[in-house]
């Protein structure tokens, strides 16, 4: 069979309003899938391979299985609902505005499964409208009468008393009415600009209006500093918690908007738009100038999704989807409110610990603990931290100290996403003004995150600390902090590796790895990293480390191809492996290869995975397996059997990390943190019977069910159980 042509990433094709420069754009982005002289040697073999979008959406109904869970506390079930909401808003937003441009360049090119845009999309709408129609059955079948009886209630209009309708009309005057602009459609009021994922309602009108004007359409947007769901007090609620929603006030109350006209109708809709950004970064001579005058545009990208209430007619809705440019198969109905995602805040106003994830202290090890200096107890040994079972305090301390150490001399650090509000870019601020050399390699395009990582590269700048964008065309995703201090025997280097942000919020709900060390291979390692994204320069040969895009995929294939020699030569052989996505084609057919030589792997994969498992012949001695639980599971880690090698890495196996990504993959070299992981990271999660799903070949997964309460196990429970600190015993 021909290889098919291989597509880019429907992200890179992405995002300028202005028609010439976006299709330019799309084609370079295509031209540069892979760097130059990386092309793939891998016949791939299209039914040997899974659909990426397809794949996503099949994540996102493993995750939505949690909100109908009933072992999930309550209020957990309706964040996960949440969550699926805001998944699939990226999924829209970059996933599927990718296939629309690839479409609209009337691109042929097809992906390892062999599938055109045009089949891709015909399949992820199918199933992206089936997802979101299960959504609002969960919500309004299982979710809304689940809390009412326990006294946390969503209040429809139908439901109202006339104490709570007088409330709502008042709230609507005083706080909701004076904030709105209501726009009547007529040649002076052409149809608005509306923002992405924007609250807005559509009214429809008869009679003239105080200028004789013959009323149709209005359009009402509810500005975003309003909130979506309304408290009411408990006397008035008739409930310990009583809430209701920003569009049933608009609904009851938008005639007060038009005085004397008659309201034929009001449906609330909401627009889902390309946020993708396209910065031409072999053209530009300035990125973070380039890029900041492209934030401003994304909330006006190309329409994707049209997502309208279930009663909004049709005429209205062909109404709409004329305005956005869209066809009938970019319409979703949905029977509640159009964005779930914004009750992700209920969850916090509702004080019930009862019906959420029971808290905990994240741990530290007994390393750290013993000693104030984090210096010293590096020099003592390595240490393992194993977010978020285990505290990431002690990374913030790492800068901290070293902030204020008048030793220290250097600190060299890599962003991708850390938050607009960081403790620890803080401390980074505060070294550089005491005078320490701070340089920052600030990744701008990290999705969604370069507003704060720009605002942030300003502030450093400020206080005098290099900071530089990495490498054009490529994104700096690897994790790393190294400290330079000065002692007795000279200079001597400290390092922080992960598989994680350096982020503390996600550091509480991520699962990671982060390896503290001053072995000096790998500190030099690392060093000559720094050196390529801040200077120019040959890639130097490294001791330990594996990066992208030089040797990390490489060393993958021959590990790979290792552990197949070994198994058809009668020695012990075994992969196990635990990341975010597999789809890169030459590793999956190095897997297929291992697998027919007879090498047993087992892949612990939370979302997309193109790899097809348990084909005879080709893949029988492969496993696949995805956990969703409570905590993101987010560590990449491999083991390779044959040389008892265990490496962590920031890299997953994908076309973009091994070559359109700065990466590293680095080992555990401590025999007692080697043990840790493997018990940790990967034999947990292999023995898990209760969050854990298991893949077929045809990329539908199953879950898993413990034989009884007894037998039951669960990495996340346990690790909480094993890592978090122990409240203290009384006296």
């Amino acid at each position: 069979m021909n290889k098919p042509k291989v597509a880019p990433a429907p992200g890179k094709v992405a995002a300028k309003t202005k028609g010439a420069a976006k299709k330019s754009g799309a084609k370079k982005a295509m031209a540069r899938r892979r760097a130059p002289g990386k092309a793939a040697k891998v016949a791939v073999v299209s039914q040997h391979f899974l659909n990426r979008e397809l794949g996503l959406l099949e994540f996102n109904r493993r995750v939505l299985a949690q909100a109908q869970d009933p072992a999930m506390p309550l209020l957990e079930r309706l964040r996960f609902l949440c969550i699926v909401g805001s998944n699939l808003d990226e999924f829209f937003e970059i996933r599927v505005a990718g296939l629309k441009a690839q479409m609209e360049l009337g691109s042929e090119i097809t992906g390892p499964d062999g599938l055109s845009p045009e089949e891709v999309f015909t399949q992820v709408s199918k199933q992206a409208h089936q997802l979101m129609t299960r959504q609002y059955e969960i919500f309004n079948e299982d979710l809304l009468p689940a809390l009412a009886k326990v006294g946390v209630r969503f209040l429809r209009r139908r439901e109202w008393t006339e104490a709570q309708r007088a409330w709502i009309r008042e709230h609507f005057v005083k706080e909701v009415m004076p904030v709105l602009t209501p726009i009547g459609l007529d040649p002076a009021h052409p149809f608005p600009r509306l923002l992405n994922k924007s609250l807005n309602f559509a009214v429809e009108l008869s009679g003239k209006d105080a200028f004789g004007r013959n009323s149709g359409i209005a359009i009402v947007q509810a500005p975003r500093a309003l909130p979506r769901f309304i408290a009411l007090p408990r006397e008035i609620a008739g409930c310990e918690y009583g809430f209701v929603f920003l569009s049933s006030i608009m609904h009851a109350y938008v005639s007060e908007l038009f005085a004397g006209m008659e309201i034929k109708g009001c449906y609330q809709f909401r627009v889902t738009r390309n946020s993708d950004l396209f910065v031409d970064e072999e053209e530009v001579k300035n990125l973070r100038t380039a890029l900041q005058g492209e934030l401003p545009q994304r909330q006006f990208g190309d329409a994707v999704r049209l997502e309208v209430a279930d009663l909004c007619p049709q005429h209205m809705s062909d109404f709409l989807l004329q305005q956005f440019g869209l066809a009938q198969d970019d319409l979703y109905q949905v029977n509640g409110p159009v964005n779930l995602v914004r009750l992700m805040q209920v969850p916090d106003y509702v004080q019930r610990p009862d019906l959420k994830f029971k808290p905990f202290n994240p741990g530290t090890p007994t390393q750290i603990t013993k000693r104030q200096d984090i210096f010293s107890a590096i020099r003592k040994s390595d240490i393992l931290l194993h977010h978020p079972y285990q505290s990431f305090r002690p990374v913030v301390s790492f800068i901290e100290q070293a902030a204020v150490d008048p030793q220290v001399v250097a600190i060299k650090q890599t962003v991708y996403r850390t938050g607009t509000d960081s403790e620890l870019m803080k401390h980074l601020i505060l070294a550089a003004s005491n005078g320490k050399a701070v340089t920052v390699v600030v990744e701008l395009m990290a999705r969604f995150d370069e507003e704060a990582n720009i605002n942030w590269a300003s502030r450093l700048e400020e206080v005098g600390a290099h900071v530089v964008y990495g490498v054009v065309g490529h994104k700096t995703h690897a994790k790393m902090s190294m400290v330079v201090r000065r002692e007795e025997s000279g200079l001597k280097r400290y390092v922080h590796l992960g598989t994680g942000n350096y982020h503390s919020r996600t550091a509480t709900l991520y699962t990671d790895f982060g390896l503290f060390t001053c072995n000096e291979d790998m500190s030099a390692d690392v060093n000559d990293v720094f050196l390529q994204l801040t200077g120019m320069g040959k890639a130097g040969k490294h001791k330990y480390v594996w990066q992208s895009p030089f040797t990390l995929h490489v060393k993958l294939l021959e590990a790979i191809a290792r552990e197949a020699e070994h198994a058809r030569a009668g020695k012990p052989a075994g992969i196990n492996a635990k990341m975010n996505a597999l789809l890169e084609p030459e590793i999956i057919q190095a897997l297929y290869d291992a697998s027919r030589a007879g090498v047993k792997i087992n892949l612990i994969v939370r979302g997309v995975c193109a790899l097809r498992p348990g084909i005879p012949g080709l893949s029988e001695n492969i496993r696949v397996r995805s956990v969703i639980g409570r905590f993101l599971e987010h560590h990449r880690i491999f083991h390779f059997r044959s040389g008892d090698q265990v490496f962590l890495s920031s890299a997953d196996w994908m076309d973009r990390n091994f070559f359109r990504r700065i990466e590293l993959c680095f080992p555990v070299l401590d025999p007692k943190l080697k043990r840790r992981v493997i018990a940790e990271g990967l034999k947990r999660y292999l023995e898990d019977n209760s969050q854990a799903w298991e893949m077929d070949a045809d990329g539908r997964y199953r879950r898993l069910k413990a034989p009884s309460a007894a037998d039951a196990r669960s990495a996340q429970r346990e690790l909480v159980a094993e890592l978090a600190a122990k409240p203290a015993q009384p006296i």
